[in-house]
């Protein structure tokens, strides 16, 4: 009340000045009193500013931004770089998972693992390639024959579920793993089973041991492959295809480990 009325006496004074001619500089009493008058006005007498003035910046600084916010796109050479960082993210995630899941599968004595497509395979025993696939004695061998000492661990050539343990005619005692792609990996002539009808493995698990049980003349291991018709293919081009190699040097140290433990004359 009291800056009302302090606004209202100034209004007076310059209204009678104004009259006879006189013109006069607000004091700061009187800015004070036009101030104080004008914050006690109601919310709802305020008037919308003229539409056709600049528009107000939010903030200082605010006229040098772009009024649609758009960011310039980066150059050809930026964008290669950016796709050559993430290209190499990709293949750095990659590579770390397939070291893990070699070394999982190298963790229980496998002498190789390789990630074939996606796929873990694991060399399926230490031990030296004496016999490949084909006519032999006017019969076909249908498998592929690594001579080992009796016990030398036999591991799973890659994920899969047991589908046969245990006797088998011609093989004595034997593993069948069938494979996630529908494949599937014979282990015969085995000495014992370390695992279960039903039970899941993965690539690298030890499954058996090398034995000479059955139509053998010595301790080895028959290892075949078969197409999910139940076909026997040559287990060598198959592995081969895969980075397995059971005929190189990644052998020489089986080879030594096996010496005279075993036959190399024959392998049934």
């Amino acid at each position: 009340m009291i800056a009302a009325a302090g606004g209202a006496l100034v209004a007076a004074g310059q209204t009678a000045a104004s009259a006879f001619g006189m013109s006069t500089a607000p004091t700061a009493e009187e800015s004070y009193a036009k101030l104080a008058a004008s914050a006690m006005l109601p919310v709802s007498e305020t008037r919308t500013g003229d539409p056709t003035a600049p528009a107000v910046t939010s903030a200082i600084g605010g006229e040098q931004l772009s009024s649609t916010g758009a960011v310039s796109s980066l150059d050809p050479g930026a964008k290669v770089d950016v796709a050559n960082l993430t290209k190499a993210a990709r293949l750095g995630e990659k590579a770390a998972e397939e070291e893990e899941t070699t070394g999982a599968a190298l963790s229980h004595g496998a002498p190789q693992a390789v990630v074939y497509d996606g796929t873990t395979y694991a060399m399926p025993t230490r031990g030296q390639f004496t016999s490949g696939f084909g006519g032999r004695w006017g019969v076909t061998h249908y498998g592929i024959d690594l001579a080992a000492p009796i016990g030398t661990p036999i591991y799973a050539l890659t994920d899969g579920v047991v589908e046969k343990a245990g006797p088998a005619s011609g093989f004595g005692m034997w593993v069948v793993l069938k494979h996630t792609d529908g494949t599937s990996s014979v282990y015969g002539h085995i000495n014992r089973a370390f695992v279960e009808v039903g039970q899941k493995v993965r690539a690298g698990d030890e499954i058996a041991e090398v034995g000479n049980r059955g139509q053998s003349t010595g301790p080895h291991l028959h290892f075949e492959v078969w197409e999910p018709d139940g076909s026997k293919i040559n287990p060598l081009p198959w592995l081969s295809e895969r980075g397995i190699d059971v005929t190189g040097p990644a052998k020489s140290e089986a080879e030594s480990e096996a010496g005279s433990g075993a036959d190399d004359s024959s392998r049934a």
